[in-house]
């Protein structure tokens, strides 16, 4: 896939680490090309839910944050991605020290992006446990965001 846009990886950068809640998750930018992006979570005992398992909601976020990020990619310039709908299968309870996600997109589009994204648990072993179809809206600067 080719990126629209000479500066994607500032923009890239900007996308996945201005986000104050992704911020406070403390997800990390480990790598991205166009169509691409890879994520994780270094997992900590505010990201379980009340038996000692990932949150859905963390792996969800992560999910959308990452598949986004890789939609960010391929936009031109002056445009944003906007999340329109998503959804999550989440495979098995989630455990682990360290969360992973991978994205690809599988449709580029002008109006409309759609993204897939893979959550990994790392425990003694990297497991599969939830995966993620995203739709992502491509809009102006000026309707969308900053």
């Amino acid at each position: 896939m080719e990126t629209l846009n000479p500066e994607y990886e500032t923009e890239v950068r900007r996308v996945f680490s201005g986000a104050p809640f992704i911020q406070s998750l403390g997800a990390e930018l480990v790598e991205f090309a166009p169509g691409y992006c890879r994520s994780r979570i270094q997992i900590d005992p505010h990201h379980q839910q009340q038996d000692g398992f990932i949150h859905a909601g963390v792996q969800a976020t992560l999910a959308d944050h990452t598949a986004g990020t890789a939609a960010a990619t391929l936009i031109p310039a002056g445009k944003r991605v906007l999340t329109a709908e998503f959804k999550i299968n989440l495979l098995r309870a989630a455990q682990g020290r360290l969360l992973c996600c991978e994205a690809t997109v599988l449709k580029p589009g002008r109006t409309l992006i759609v993204a897939e994204a893979e959550v990994y648990a790392q425990q003694a072993q990297r497991q599969l446990v939830a995966k993620a179809t995203v739709t992502l809206a491509v809009v102006d600067v000026e309707r969308g965001g900053k």
